[in-house]
């Protein structure tokens, strides 16, 4: 508030303190009179500076249907739609003056009738000291999620796994379609149907004789059938496993987890103290590890590959480094010999990116 002349209730005491302590200790007096005292009314915050019960016209300890009873008949009589000039009930207001009650009474009403933000509001009035804190649970509030966050990531891994299975379906039906023109695969599924009686063509009379296009469209799925079940298809396009997708994998991390603990344990115990000899397995898991393949990967490999692997004893640091080394070179020889590769670094040396070339006719 602001300083004015000093009443004659105070003139005594600063006449004291101004004969007998001098002009700094009449400064602070003056100082203390005049620094605003901590209000709990914040403007920007709920109300502002009204008080949310006294413009609802309700206490502090009125129930949940008083206050609704209290916001819908102040709603009616200050609602911009409701608004008429000459209205005794509205003597004095404007338009806009009676559009900014009906905001303030909105305010009010949203701020008392959820317990949450009541208790909050309630504690600002009781603790306007704590300034920052009020800010800090009014925007929490106001910024929070309508919809719990959980259920939002649960949605979203759900939607994740069911594209993810889709996907691989997909992948799986075209490889299939793909293996069904391959003569290798197409001459052994036909003689399998063959030998199981599947494409013996039986006389159709009456009714239920088929066309031509309907006996041929039934074999073609009775071929599809047999490749479907008797290949085995490694990598990304092999057949989809529900406990793959993305939900499953989060359900069973914890067995993952505790079984990848066992398992390491196991391993320890088994090949760094116990100094065991590696089996085929473990040798298998140490090479796609040098490779840094997956398990995917490593599975569409041939078996004479992971035969070869192994003759090599690739499971060991030193021959993986020379066989890596031999392959790179392996690598230099090919592409050096490769006409299109040639042919691209002809292009580089007399043309490249670098240089603008017309061609004539």
């Amino acid at each position: 508030f602001l300083v004015g002349r000093p009443s004659a209730d105070m003139a005594a005491p600063m006449e004291f303190i101004r004969r007998k302590r001098g002009p700094r200790l009449l400064i602070l007096f003056l100082l203390a009179f005049a620094l605003p005292s901590v209000s709990a009314l914040i403007e920007g915050l709920y109300c502002g500076t009204e008080v949310c019960y006294d413009v609802l016209g309700v206490t502090r300890d009125a129930a949940k249907s008083d206050i609704a009873r209290a916001y819908r008949q102040l709603a009616r009589k200050y609602h911009p739609d409701r608004y008429r000039a000459g209205d005794p009930g509205l003597a004095g207001e404007t338009p806009q003056s009676a559009h900014q009650k009906f905001l303030l009474i909105v305010t009010a009403y949203e701020t008392l009738r959820d317990e949450e933000s009541r208790k909050d509001y309630d504690y600002m009035l009781d603790h306007p000291e704590e300034y920052y804190s009020h800010y800090y649970h009014y925007y929490k509030t106001r910024l929070a999620p309508k919809v719990d966050v959980r259920i939002v990531i649960l949605v979203t891994v759900c939607a994740i796994s069911v594209f993810q299975y889709y996907s691989w379906w997909s992948s799986y039906t075209e490889a299939i379609n793909y293996l069904s023109t391959v003569p290798k695969y197409r001459i052994q599924a036909t003689e399998l149907a063959r030998q199981q009686g599947l494409l013996n063509r039986t006389k159709e009379k009456g009714k239920n004789r088929r066309s031509k296009e309907e006996i041929r469209e039934g074999e073609e799925e009775i071929i599809r059938d047999i490749i479907k079940n008797k290949i085995d298809i490694k990598g990304g396009y092999q057949k989809p496993n529900i406990s793959d997708i993305l939900l499953c994998k989060i359900i069973l991390f914890p067995y993952y987890l505790c079984t990848y603990i066992i398992w390491y344990c196991s391993w320890v115990y088994r090949f760094n103290i116990k100094r065991e000899e590696y089996g085929e397995e473990e040798k298998l898991y140490i090479i796609r590890k040098n490779m840094k393949m997956s398990q995917a990967q490593f599975d569409g490999l041939e078996d004479h590959q992971k035969e070869t692997f192994l003759e090599q004893r690739l499971w060991l640091k030193e021959n993986y480094e020379v066989y890596k080394e031999q392959q790179e070179e392996e690598m230099k020889i090919k592409m050096a010999m490769d006409p299109r590769w040639k042919r691209y670094r002809r292009w580089m040396k007399n043309e490249g990116p670098g240089r603008l070339t017309f061609i004539d006719d």
